[in-house]
């Protein structure tokens, strides 16, 4: 499991009082599902994907549209839209190629207490 992920979900837990966002592994029933359901099979999963209704986003979109719906200043940063995809994607792409020397690695998952629980989908 990779550091960065992990408390990425964790900081848009902490930030998300209303429970907008819900989670789910890349691997999970949920998860394949959804990547079925917009034929996403041939893209580069390995990144943040955001399913909002009828739309998918994925890497650094996907990671703006989330700040859109956390509380206090984090919206500001869906500004960072107005770069194009392809600049902000190719950032994106360096963080995740690196995130396991800069961040670490665990060897199990965090284990999400009752209330935090329900927001992952399997």
């Amino acid at each position: 499991m990779c550091n960065f992920c992990s408390n990425s979900v964790r900081f848009i837990i902490d930030r998300d009082p209303l429970a907008k966002f819900r989670f789910a592994p890349l691997q999970s029933e949920t998860a394949k599902n959804l990547i079925n359901k917009f034929n996403l099979e041939n893209e580069n999963l390995d990144s943040m994907i955001l399913f909002d209704d009828n739309a998918y986003y994925i890497k650094s979109t996907a990671v703006l549209k989330i700040t859109r719906g956390l509380n206090s200043l984090w919206p500001l940063f869906y500004v960072f839209i107005i770069i194009p995809s392809s600049l902000r994607d190719y950032f994106y792409d360096i963080v995740a190629r690196n995130r396991y020397k800069w961040f670490g690695r665990k060897e199990e998952c965090m284990v999400p207490d009752t209330e935090i629980n329900k927001r992952f989908l399997t």
